[in-house]
């Protein structure tokens, strides 16, 4: 990661660029770096990129789960002096985003998600890696991605230390059953804002027929799909990402 992490109080984020701020937020076994491409490329464009690091690890565990999360956001927000803002997510970070929307629907412009959980939490809660050696890890590892070379030793490192650390596996499957809670179908059809749906067809972990339903259940929604792609557009495929993400943003704002 090329970028400095700016400590502030409780808040650790990356922040690039001026203009229109575009928050994003990280999957459960996502880091910050996976969005490197995408803070690169809009950082340039008139976009004000920040991405918080959420507190996964280190909220106390009965306020592990997506609503906190979802109220970290707002603080962060606060804290940055922001009124609107539009929210890219992955993974559970797509699900904070739609809670975050329910919560505070004239603070978000619009929001992009991509592989998002928030609808169909038992592949979710399924595919994080149980304890295990690490050749059982890597294998679970590699599997999130289409092309298994994504998954660099550093990505497997992170996710083995992560499901073999106590502290950090209770946390883990706390969220997973918290999203399982926070099913969002019912509060899709009112959140009317500009919504921009970018797939993987090879996702295993959310699969193609979950980002139809999104697609069904948000009124102006639109979307992308991407060939050949697992779960992280934006690691897999960054240009094709950047591309339908650059289109949506000038189409809409």
């Amino acid at each position: 990661m090329k970028y400095t992490l700016k400590k502030e109080g409780k808040f650790s984020y990356l922040e690039s660029g001026e203009g229109t701020p575009l928050i994003i937020l990280h999957g459960l076994m996502g880091d910050l770096s996976n969005f490197d491409g995408v803070l690169d490329h809009f950082s340039t464009l008139g976009y004000r990129v920040l991405m918080p690091e959420l507190p996964i690890y280190t909220l106390p565990l009965l306020k592990t789960n997506v609503k906190n999360l979802s109220l970290y956001v707002k603080q962060f927000a606060k804290h940055k002096n922001l009124k609107e803002y539009i929210l890219i997510g992955n993974s559970l970070g797509g699900h904070v985003a739609l809670y975050h929307t329910k919560l505070n629907p004239k603070s978000v412009k619009g929001f992009a998600l991509t592989g998002s959980s928030g609808l169909y939490e038992s592949s979710m809660g399924e595919s994080y890696p149980k304890r295990g050696d690490y050749d059982y890890i890597k294998k679970k590892t590699e599997e999130v991605f289409y092309d298994p070379k994504i998954a660099t030793k550093k990505i497997v490192d992170d996710i083995y230390e992560s499901v073999n650390n106590r502290n950090k596996i209770i946390r883990t499957l706390s969220l997973a059953k918290s999203a399982i809670r926070h099913n969002m179908a019912k509060d899709l059809p009112n959140m009317t804002i500009p919504t921009c749906l970018i797939w993987g067809k090879n996702d295993s972990v959310t699969p193609p027929d979950v980002a139809e339903e999104f697609h069904k259940l948000l009124p102006n929604s639109e979307l992308h799909w991407i060939d050949k792609c697992g779960h992280a557009p934006m690691m897999e495929h960054p240009k094709e990402f950047n591309k339908h993400l650059e289109q949506w943003l000038k189409n809409n704002y």
